[in-house]
């Protein structure tokens, strides 16, 4: 039943410590695991009592990413009794209660340490209380781990009030009046004159029934009235704050708009730039292509002259072969004027004759 008016209520407001229904179920929780617990046994042979934390923190363990540590290490919470409510507070706000009873429970040795023989997560019903909690994850808690609900000094109440509630069926109504009637016409037949009374008490109670009855439906149209003015008051506040958010949201959208448009202009501005800079540049580049061309245009004719003039070299060269005989004694024959000499040479001008006068007393022919 608490589980169930938990869920109920998490469809129209956010669960947190104020909530009856959670402070209910927290209250039949630490209960259910405080049934029956042992003792802890001291040195002198007295049992001082336990905490459901002190079963928790060693069974829970082996839960993967278990709050167990940090609930340890907590500074405002003291009391073994204030952790364990601080536990179950942590559990839920993690969606891992059911994970946390289902390992504690199949830990049946460290279980069987912790309670006495009847307890109930020693019985078959615990088996089933790790599937009713599964039905919490769905559900978003908010707890503040600093509030009233912690201190480990008040005991957990739980209030039965809620569950005891009782609606009289339309069944049962129709029987009571058929059993009024049936016992209203038994009495008029046995009566004499002179009790004429009980038929007109009957017909009293009836209508005191009837009555009755009206105003227990009145008072459940009036509860359903108040739910759901309650209701609508919450939907109208919803809705207040869905048309805020809306209105808050547009105006971030304008902004975000305003601000693509400005840097949407800033960009074009950009790119006109860079288009006027890679033109100058395509000028440039045109320029000096220009100029590269002239100077290639103008290099081939000093080329050809320089051919001519090696051409004519080589001529003069293949001439010269006539006289391979007179290279060792005139040297080189590349030039002009060598070979100008060495053809003076071969000629009879110059060349001694024996009948040429001698001028010079002293010489004689060769």
């Amino acid at each position: 039943f608490s589980v169930k008016t938990l869920i109920d209520r998490s469809c129209f407001e956010t669960i947190d410590d104020s909530s009856p229904e959670f402070n209910n179920f927290a209250a039949i929780l630490e209960q259910i695991l405080s049934h029956r617990l042992k003792g802890q046994v001291t040195w002198f042979g007295y049992e001082s009592p336990r905490s459901f934390w002190d079963y928790i923190r060693v069974a829970c363990r082996k839960v993967s990413q278990n709050c167990i540590c940090s609930i340890e290490n907590m500074e405002n919470v003291s009391s073994s009794r204030a952790k364990g409510r601080a536990w179950i507070r942590v559990a839920l706000m993690e969606k891992h209660l059911s994970e946390y009873i289902s390992t504690a429970l199949r830990d049946f040795k460290t279980t069987r340490r912790f309670y006495e023989d009847g307890a109930i997560v020693l019985g078959e019903e615990a088996n089933m209380l790790a599937g009713m909690l599964l039905g919490l994850n769905a559900i978003d808690f908010s707890f503040c781990l600093k509030g009233e609900g912690l201190d480990g000094s008040f005991p957990a109440v739980i209030d039965y009030t809620p569950y005891l509630k009782y609606i009289q069926s339309s069944d049962s109504i129709s029987s009571d009046e058929e059993e009024l009637r049936t016992l209203g016409s038994s009495g008029s037949e046995s009566s004499t004159p002179e009790n004429v009374g009980p038929p007109f008490l009957m017909d009293e109670n009836s209508w005191f029934n009837k009555c009755k009855r009206v105003k227990q439906k009145y008072q459940l149209t009036l509860e359903q009235k108040g739910y759901l003015e309650e209701l609508l008051r919450l939907r109208e506040n919803q809705l207040s704050e869905s048309v805020s958010q809306n209105k808050i949201l547009l105006q971030r959208i304008e902004d975000s708009d305003l601000a693509h448009k400005l840097e949407k202009e800033q960009l074009e501005y950009i790119i006109v730039e860079l288009q006027d800079q890679l033109k100058s540049y395509q000028s440039l580049d045109q320029l000096s292509a220009e100029v590269s061309l002239s100077q290639t245009s103008l290099d081939p004719g000093q080329s050809q002259e320089g051919d001519g003039k090696q051409d004519t070299l080589n001529v003069m060269s293949e001439g010269k072969e006539d006289t391979p005989s007179l290279l060792g004694l005139c040297g080189s024959l590349t030039s002009v004027a060598s070979y100008k000499s060495l053809t003076s040479l071969k000629s009879n001008d110059y060349l001694a004759s024996p009948t040429t006068e001698m001028t010079s007393p002293g010489l004689t022919p060769s």
